[in-house]
């Protein structure tokens, strides 16, 4: 659903879509993913700073959509850090759910969610391989539910959650109200 639903956004907005990693280092991602937990985080910390720099650049010329940002990095890093429950999680005002001050911040942040069932239905209907963290999220629920919850304790900017149960439609139209309502468009 994210990345419909990032397609459509961009053609709506007559956006630039941007992913991370950045394309420059992003052919890096099946090898850093195999390593360990820290190297593979700093991967993803540094794909991010790259990035801004392309969203600074791509912002002068049209409205830019990212597909991934800090709030992800920052969230499977706590998720996979913290063993247990969602309760083992530092607590919602913690630092660690704090944007970093020296990296370009996004004015929106959208969470997609859907439940379990749909998202496995989903995946599946795609035909594609799994990585790693979707293989994580579809067999350990808690995993799941600390990755989630992550993303909803994020601060500065918050998470806005959207619901991506219905049809991409109505999720597309969803999305394009809460753009529109943010903007004042």
């Amino acid at each position: 659903g994210k990345t419909t639903v990032t397609e459509a956004v961009k053609d709506n907005l007559n956006g630039i879509l941007l992913r991370s990693p950045p394309p420059c280092i992003s052919h890096w991602r099946t090898v850093f993913d195999d390593e360990p937990t820290p190297i593979k985080r700093a991967f993803y910390a540094a794909g991010n700073y790259i990035l801004a720099s392309e969203i600074a650049k791509a912002s002068t010329q049209a409205p830019v959509i990212i597909d991934r940002y800090w709030h992800s990095t920052a969230a499977y890093t706590i998720a996979t850090e913290t063993k247990g429950k969602v309760q083992d999680l530092p607590p919602a005002h913690d630092e660690v759910y704090q944007w970093p001050e020296d990296l370009l911040k996004p004015d929106l942040v959208l969470l997609l969610t859907v439940d379990p069932e749909e998202r496995v239905q989903r995946l599946q209907g795609r035909g594609l391989e799994k990585t790693k963290e979707e293989a994580e999220l579809e067999s350990n629920s808690l995993f799941r539910q600390r990755v989630e919850e992550s993303y909803r304790r994020m601060v500065n900017p918050a998470c806005q959650e959207v619901d991506a149960s219905p049809s991409k439609e109505e999720v597309l139209e969803t999305v394009l109200q809460l753009i529109k309502k943010h903007f004042a468009l």
